[in-house]
């Protein structure tokens, strides 16, 4: 690699995680809004012109927030926990093409990838709810890997169709591939499952088991204060918006917007957006209107219901490319 393209690399890695950061600071404040609304409420008004200086405010709160740590807990492994999950998110960047021909790394395995990359910011949260020494923070970590593990099979098995159709795991080419028509009306069953499973990833309602304030008090970050809650935070903002980003490639055309004329001077950009903000909508609506699951109904309700779904969601697709093809 020359230094032209390493160059290009920076600039492309410094856009992603810009916007990225970006959506971290204001998704917060669009959640609080569109929740308070919901509930006949205002949201944020106090900080700028209808709160609009929120995100900035608990920025700076959290930055000069003092940093506790318990006693007993295990400091290394405490210290590092909330830096492998936002890692792992921030890595998720590489595969995503926000428009067509942008990504930072163009792979040809990259569902694959995220979904790794997924597992792999599990373990901060494991090793967070243990470091802790705090009851509390082991179960929600305990909670967590149980969660994260049975619901990242179903969300694996349900982009299975979804390769199957565009024949690749590259993303780039799973949006060319729907040039002609969106998966989400050749794999319904699949995006529900996908939907359903990508909240319980993220720890989102009514899927939230591993911080259950009224069980846990926060779950595996109860003892964490400070930027490292903060990491934890923008953690969870920032792999809604990878798993948002995810669905909208995979079921929503990607950067294709309708294919009207009045439409062709919008960037590609903009309806990829668009289309992954309204995911992170649903998000914000589920958080709203529904009641936290039972653990053992979460667990349930992944093995019983949506791992057999999505298999047999596999063979009738299969089944069906072979009759068509």
């Amino acid at each position: 690699m020359n230094i032209t393209d390493m160059l290009w690399v920076l600039i492309k890695t410094l856009i992603a995680v810009s916007v990225l950061m970006l959506h971290v600071a204001y998704v917060v404040y669009f959640e609080r809004k569109v929740i308070g609304h919901m509930q006949a409420r205002l949201g944020p008004m106090r900080v700028g012109w209808h709160g609009l200086l929120q995100p900035l405010a608990d920025g700076l709160k959290l930055f000069f927030k003092e940093d506790i740590i318990p006693s007993q807990a295990d400091k290394p492994i405490f210290y590092i926990a909330p830096i492998i999950g936002m890692i792992a998110t921030l890595s998720s960047l590489a595969v995503i093409p926000l428009w067509q021909g942008f990504s930072i790394a163009n792979l040809n395995i990259g569902i694959l990838y995220i979904l790794a990359l997924s597992s792999v910011g599990a373990y901060g949260i494991i090793l967070a709810g243990w470091a802790s020494n705090s009851k509390y923070s082991f179960l929600g970590g305990l909670r967590s890997s149980a969660q994260i593990i049975s619901y990242e099979i179903s969300m694996g098995l349900s982009l299975v169709g979804v390769m199957m159709l565009a024949g690749s795991a590259n993303l780039s080419d799973i949006v060319n591939a729907q040039a002609e028509g969106w998966f989400i009306w050749y794999q319904p069953v699949a995006c529900l499952i996908f939907v359903m499973s990508a909240i319980a990833e993220t720890n989102r309602a009514p899927f939230d088991l591993p911080e259950a304030e009224s069980e846990l008090v926060a779950g595996y970050f109860t003892e964490y204060s400070g930027m490292r809650f903060g990491l934890f935070f923008m953690a969870e903002y920032a792999g809604m918006f990878i798993m948002s980003a995810l669905g909208t490639i995979c079921f929503l055309g990607g950067w294709n917007g309708p294919d009207l004329w009045i439409f062709a001077s919008v960037p590609k950009i903009v309806w990829f957006l668009l289309k992954v903000y309204a995911c992170i909508f649903i998000y914000f609506w589920l958080r709203a209107t529904l009641p936290r699951y039972r653990y053992d109904q979460l667990m349930s309700l992944g093995w019983k219901v949506f791992i057999p779904l999505a298999l047999a969601n596999i063979v009738v697709t299969g089944v069906l490319k072979m009759i068509w093809r």
